[in-house]
C-alpha cells in the first residue's frame, strides 16, 4: 500500500480538492479524423456551433483550419498556468508530439490538449488508462517524459490499463477495456466511474477496482446518460460536503456516499458548456470560466473563493479546466 509522500517527492492525490500542489497543464494540439462525420460519437457531446467548428477541421490541425483560434487557445492555457503559478502551484506541461507519433497515427487524427484522459493519478497511484476515441489512443505518449521523471525513483506505483482488443470488422470500438481520467472522480478510499458508453466502460471499472482494492479502495460506477463525456461533466467536488452537479445527467441520481452533500445545481445547458468542470486548487479555493457567474457566486455564497479564467476555446473542443489538468501532488 503506498502512503502519502513526504512534500519534496509527492507524487499523491488525495482528493478532487486537497491542496494542489504539482499539476500538470495540457498542451493545444488537436488534428480531426479524415472521416469525421456529423453522427460521429467524438461529436456528439458539443453543441451546434462547436460541431460545425469542428467537422470544418476534417484532416487538419485547428492552427491549420482556425489560426487565430489556435493562439486564443494557447493564450487560454497560458493564463491558466499563470493562474495557478500566483497560487504557489508547481505547473509542468507535457512535450508537444513529434512528427513521427502525428505520422503513426495517421488518418485517425492525433491529439494532445485533455491531459486529464489518458492517465490519472489516485493516491500514490500513476495509472495510464486507455481512451476509446481513436485519435486519441496516442495521447498518453507526450506525457510519458513526465511521468518517468516524476513516477520513478518516488514511491508512487506507475502502472497501465491492459490495451484494448482490435475493433469489430463493423467499425465499432471493440471490447476495450477503456478508461479515461474524465471519468474518474477520487475523494479519499473511494473513486468514483462514470459511465456513459462514450468513454469508459465496464471493463475499464472492474479493472480499476480490482487494482486498487488490495489498497483498501471502493470504486463506485456511476452511470451517465449517453450523451454525456466523462463523469466530470455532470459532477464536481467542490470541498468535502459541498459539490457541483446537473442531476440530469446522472442516470440513478448523485451517488450514496455524496447524497448529504450540500449541492449546487447546475442546468442541463450550464453543463452543456462544462459548467461542473471547474478546477479546485484547495477546499476553499476554485477556477472556473466567467461565463459560469450565476455558479461561482453560488460558490462565493458558500465560502469558496472563485478565480476566472476564460476558457472559450478549449470548451468549445470539449473540455475545460479539469480536463485540461492532471494533479501529480494534491493532498493537505
Amino acid at each position: 500500500m503506498v502512503e502519502k509522500p513526504s512534500v519534496a517527492t509527492a507524487v499523491y492525490t488525495e482528493s478532487e480538492f486537497s491542496l494542489l500542489r504539482t499539476v500538470v497543464l495540457a498542451q493545444s494540439e488537436f488534428r480531426a479524423p479524415d472521416d469525421l462525420q456529423d453522427a460521429d460519437p467524438a461529436l456528439g457531446f458539443l453543441d451546434g456551433s462547436d460541431r460545425e467548428s469542428v467537422l470544418a477541421m476534417r484532416g487538419k490541425t485547428l492552427a491549420e483550419a482556425f489560426p487565430a483560434r489556435q493562439e486564443a487557445w494557447e493564450r487560454e492555457r497560458d493564463a491558466l498556468k499563470s493562474m495557478l503559478q500566483r497560487h504557489g502551484i508547481e505547473v509542468v506541461r507535457p512535450r508537444l508530439m513529434t512528427e513521427a507519433e502525428k505520422a503513426a497515427a495517421g488518418t485517425a487524427g492525433y491529439s494532445n490538449f485533455f491531459v486529464r484522459d489518458p492517465w490519472f493519478t489516485v493516491g500514490g497511484n500513476v495509472i495510464e488508462g486507455c481512451p476509446r476515441f481513436r485519435h486519441r489512443r496516442l495521447e498518453v505518449l507526450p506525457s510519458r517524459p513526465v511521468l518517468k521523471e516524476r513516477a520513478f525513483g518516488s514511491d508512487a506505483a506507475y502502472v497501465a490499463l491492459p490495451a484494448p482488443e482490435l475493433p469489430d470488422p463493423e467499425g465499432t470500438d471493440g471490447p476495450g477495456p477503456f478508461l479515461e481520467g474524465g471519468d474518474v472522480l477520487v475523494f479519499g478510499k473511494h473513486v468514483f466511474v462514470g459511465r456513459s458508453g462514450l468513454a469508459s466502460d465496464d471493463a475499464g471499472h472492474r479493472w480499476l477496482s480490482e487494482y486498487l482494492r488490495p489498497q483498501g479502495y471502493t470504486v463506485e460506477q456511476v452511470p451517465l446518460q449517453p450523451h454525456v463525456l466523462h463523469l466530470d461533466c455532470a459532477l464536481g467536488l467542490v470541498r468535502e460536503g459541498l459539490l457541483l452537479v446537473c442531476e440530469e445527467r446522472l442516470t440513478e441520481g448523485v451517488p450514496g456516499a455524496l447524497a448529504d452533500w450540500d449541492r449546487v445545481a447546475v442546468s442541463e445547458e450550464e453543463a452543456r458548456a462544462l459548467g461542473t468542470n471547474g478546477l479546485p486548487i484547495s477546499p476553499d479555493a476554485y477556477i472556473t470560466d466567467p461565463a459560469f457567474r450565476r455558479i461561482g457566486d453560488e460558490l462565493t455564497r458558500r465560502g469558496i473563493t472563485v478565480e476566472y479564467v476564460d476558457f472559450t476555446v478549449s470548451r468549445s473542443l470539449g473540455g475545460s479546466f479539469r480536463c485540461s489538468t492532471q494533479p501529480l501532488a494534491r493532498f493537505a
